[in-house]
């Protein structure tokens, strides 16, 4: 562990934890987990692969994962909300509203689970930036509390998702190979 600043100018502790793909996790205050991995894709795409349910049902998830509902209606205020079934059969089921909606750069959102195991809602910041035809896809997950983003992080979250973001890796694979 290392001590960093943040842009607040708090300190907050800063635990990398690199998986096996290109997934970099790291915890820059108590209550923050930011995600950041690039994309060889551009920024439109990667907000499109977000936002829309036909593709969203394509790779959201752990692999053994799939959207069996997912409803997204894309307007500040909207709603969205996802049922993920795992290989055993079991519904995980979330949602939330969108705060910010700023295509292709930029997508805020709240995030609430059916069965939450840690207080208050988490909200989530989506910021896409494109350089020379790659995207760097970073999110910020801000949770209610230290304890909410503590139980978080001994979840296999991480793993989840590494293994989605690999399948929408090979989603936007795919899309660009058909253009």
């Amino acid at each position: 562990m290392k001590r960093a600043a943040t842009s607040g100018g708090r300190e907050g502790t800063d635990v990398v934890m690199n998986n096996t793909g290109t997934l970099t996790v790291t915890t820059p205050t108590d209550r923050e987990i930011v995600l950041r991995r690039v994309f060889d894709a551009p920024r439109r795409m990667m907000f499109d692969a977000f936002t829309k349910p036909e593709l969203l049902k394509r790779w959201f998830g752990a692999r053994g994962w799939n959207l069996v509902v997912c409803e997204v209606d894309l307007r500040v205020g909207g709603t969205w909300r996802f049922v993920s079934r795992g290989p055993d059969g079991t519904d995980l089921g979330h949602g939330g509203v969108y705060r910010v909606i700023q295509p292709p750069a930029r997508l805020v959102y709240t995030e609430l689970f059916d069965d939450q195991s840690y207080p208050g809602e988490s909200l989530i910041t989506h910021v896409l930036v494109e350089q020379n035809g790659k995207t760097t896809l970073t999110s910020t997950l801000l949770y209610a509390s230290q304890k909410g983003r503590d139980i978080v992080l001994r979840y296999p979250m991480e793993r989840g998702v590494a293994q989605g973001y690999d399948r929408l890796d090979e989603l936007l694979t795919e899309l660009l190979q058909s253009r």
